[in-house]
């Protein structure tokens, strides 16, 4: 029996009824703009603190930091050309900024993603926190359900919003910043609620897709998103959706790049900087290379600069006698099967590489690392420098003088003393990567295997997740090329963001109840089930504790499968709590 709700009929109001109403919303207004307030007091003071850095670093700072990859980005941004040596996704993104004339204005946009940065990590902690710690009929305006989502959320995004490097990075032309807003949006769409439409997959993989035109490192997470949204069960047509999206930005650079260049890839260096990784190790008389290999044993001879950066760059690379250097195709295989060979015969010397440098993100100290000078273009300088090749560059780019390096006081004696003391040491990083795994453990109760299975599969559907993407972004560099403080960055989103999951995973309970709400009326829509019309008409009505009785008292309805389903960020309000109108 199919049941049908009656038409609402129009009810006359009198005049003085209606004046009423309008005179309400003003308060209503108001009232609702004071409860936003106290939620969200401590993350608007936080990202208010990050905005007046960043505003005084553009002050005192006009101009962008550079390094060694900048003139190459900004470059192919003036030309719009693929890059040789690395994919040119950043130089796109310049290319859209080029109307705006001004690399002040590249600068500023930057900054401002490093603020979304924490705006979306602290919404979708936030939400979590609300669906753990739902708000009842007795909870006032004090009560700690009101007010503690916002204190955890404002405390994880501090990491994120507030350090001088965080800062430093988005205030140079580097594709750090813009690489980590495309893939850090991704997967907040595969987080934010678990059924999706295949629109939101496609858009999600096409975010993937772009961050591996970005930076090679991009490449691999198509697989990651794609295990995210299988255990949280997505549906096939939006990981169908994904995986081509994913596939149209790789293989539409990749024909670009043929047409300019000739070969169907996305950079002419994949062989080289694998090759520069087992500089560090490689021992030719344990490897035993042949005569076209074995020009390519490292010589390192300079200990102020890392092995690989030595081989590749420095003055005895054994690419400095050959042709076109590491953009030679013929090179870039030699250095292919040589870095092959070195890891077949040297496998473990090639994972304690890996671990070394990877563990070398938590250290509390920098070093100078992969050399002084490169370290040195990640921070905010003293004076000005300004070469020739980069000034006539940039008036290409902005065509004006905009983009010239200066150092404006006092704006910039104030960042230089906030910069020597606000930072964050590698080893929070660490504690928060280390929490982030540990914390679900406390959840885990000896007996109960049941308890046990749902804590586990709680986390591997949220918090694995973004500690999986921030875990691979430190692994995979170290893996494949070198280590680099400026790779460590874009992880600390993702790590803040999977310790607040980890941390605000709602019970089971509360999580039935808010999704027992949706699933019944959605069935008494489209199916036609009275029984779940019943039950979600009394879970509308009834109190809050009531309702948890009425929920479990009828394991069998379509209750159960929400009960499975339940997600941290998709939890509503119980009913008659008047915040839930508003939100």
């Amino acid at each position: 029996m199919r049941l049908r709700r009656s038409p609402r009929l129009p009810v006359a109001r009198s005049a003085g009824e209606g004046r009423g109403r309008l005179l309400r919303h003003p308060v209503r207004a108001a009232l609702g703009a004071t409860r936003f307030a106290g939620w969200h007091l401590l993350a608007i003071i936080v990202l208010a603190g990050g905005i007046a850095v960043r505003t005084v670093a553009v002050l005192g700072y006009p101009g962008a930091l550079w390094f060694g990859d900048s003139y190459h980005y900004l470059r192919d941004a003036t030309q719009l050309t693929p890059g040789e040596l690395r994919p040119s996704g950043y130089s796109l993104f310049l290319w859209l900024l080029r109307p705006l004339h001004s690399l002040t204005a590249v600068l500023a946009v930057q900054h401002a993603l490093g603020i979304l940065f924490g705006v979306m990590v602290y919404a979708l902690v936030w939400r979590a926190g609300r669906a753990a710690w739902p708000l009842t009929d007795g909870s006032g305006l004090l009560g700690w359900r009101h007010w503690l989502p916002g204190l955890v959320g404002a405390v994880l995004i501090t990491p994120i919003v507030l350090p001088t490097h965080e800062i430093s990075l988005e205030h140079g032309l580097f594709a750090e910043t813009f690489f980590t807003f495309l893939l850090l949006t991704a997967f907040l769409m595969v987080l934010w609620k678990r059924r999706m439409p295949w629109w939101v997959g496609a858009l999600a993989g096409l975010l993937i897709g772009a961050s591996a035109v970005t930076r090679t490192l991009g490449l691999p997470f198509i697989a990651l998103l794609l295990l995210g949204m299988l255990v949280r069960r997505a549906g096939w047509r939006a990981m169908v959706a994904a995986t081509v999206a994913f596939a149209a930005p790789v293989v539409g650079y990749m024909f670009w790049f043929q047409s300019v260049w000739g070969d169907f890839a996305t950079s002419k260096a994949s062989g080289i900087f694998l090759y520069g990784r087992v500089a560090e190790f490689a021992d030719c008389a344990v490897i035993k290379p042949d005569a076209r290999l074995a020009a390519l044993c490292p010589k390192h001879t300079d200990p102020r600069i890392s092995a690989a950066y030595s081989v590749m760059w420095a003055h005895d690379s054994p690419f400095r006698g050959m042709p076109d250097a590491q953009t030679n195709k013929e090179n870039n295989e030699l250095a292919s099967e040589f870095a092959r060979e070195a890891i077949l015969a040297q496998p473990g010397d090639y994972i304690r590489v890996v671990v070394n440098d990877t563990l070398r993100c938590f250290k509390w100290e920098r070093t100078f690392y992969p050399n002084p000078w490169t370290q040195r273009s990640y921070v905010f300088p003293v004076g000005e420098r300004w070469p020739d090749s980069q000034r006539v560059l940039a008036e290409q780019y902005t065509g004006n003088d905009s983009g010239e390096s200066r150092v404006v006081q006092p704006w910039s004696g104030r960042m230089l003393r906030y910069q020597a003391h606000i930072w964050m040491p590698g080893t929070i990083l660490g504690a928060i990567f280390l929490a982030a795994l540990v914390v679900p453990l406390f959840r885990m109760r000896i007996p109960g295997r049941r308890r046990n299975r749902r804590a586990l599969l709680d986390w591997i559907q949220g918090p694995m997740i973004p500690w999986g993407v921030g875990l691979g972004l430190l692994v995979v560099p170290a893996a494949t090329a070198d280590f680099d403080y400026r790779y460590v960055l874009p992880a600390v989103p993702f790590a803040c963001l999977a310790l607040g999951l980890a941390l605000l995973t709602p019970k089971r309970s509360e999580a039935a109840i808010a999704e027992a709400r949706p699933a019944a009326a959605e069935s008494a829509e489209h199916a036609g089930d009275a029984e779940a019309a019943v039950i979600g008409e009394a879970v509308e009505t009834i109190e809050p504790a009531k309702t948890v009785t009425a929920v479990k008292s009828d394991a069998t309805t379509s209750a159960t499968e929400p009960a499975e389903e339940a997600d941290f960020g998709e939890t509503a309000e119980p009913a008659g709590t008047p915040e839930a109108a508003d939100h």
